[in-house]
């Protein structure tokens, strides 16, 4: 490559990891400010779940691996090591979810049932995805708000699509809630 062609690279590169890194800086700062933090639970390998799952019963699912609970631990310190003070921590019925949220955050998990998957009977979706939203519109702290959940729900919610342990980064204005960004720890 020639010097002036991998000049332009460097300063295409250079000037789209600023607004990325801008982003990121954003959405941290939001979480510190009381924000929502939607995260999409820690690498669970597969897709969907076995034929008989059962809530109640956690060898019938899709759960984490080794991965993903040293995912979830990553998640959790870096949650703290960035200052962000947690008030909540809410978490779908799913034992990935819960286990992200567990091993993030050990005893502080509420079940909520909104946000539990709707992969499975798409029809229940708007439903809950409108029980999730009235949930985090009335957030008001104090800290920020943790919900461990699915890449279903997230995406009804946001549009976006994340990869498992990523998360995406709400603040409240006034009754909308606005994407800042997206984390993954």
């Amino acid at each position: 490559m020639t010097r002036p062609r991998r000049s332009l690279l460097v300063a295409m590169l250079s000037g789209l990891s600023e607004p990325v890194s801008a982003a990121k800086d954003a959405a941290w700062q939001a979480l510190r400010c009381g924000g929502i933090l939607l995260l999409r639970h820690a690498t669970a390998p597969g897709g969907g779940d076995p034929p008989g799952m059962r809530l109640d019963d956690c060898a019938t699912q899709r759960n984490l691996d080794d991965a993903g609970r040293a995912q979830a631990r990553r998640i959790g310190e870096a949650i703290r090591a960035a200052g962000v003070d947690v008030g909540s921590v809410l978490a779908s019925a799913w034992c990935r979810t819960r286990e992200t949220a567990e091993i993030a955050f050990p005893g502080r998990v509420v079940l909520e049932p909104a946000f539990n998957s709707f992969f499975a009977d798409s029809r229940a979706g708007p439903a809950q995805t409108a029980a999730a939203q009235a949930i985090l519109r009335a957030w008001s702290g104090p800290g920020a708000l943790f919900v461990s959940t699915h890449q279903v729900n997230i995406t009804a919610l946001t549009g976006i699509v994340p990869a498992s342990g990523e998360g995406v980064v709400l603040r409240k204005e006034g009754d909308m809630l606005v994407i800042v960004g997206r984390i993954r720890p």
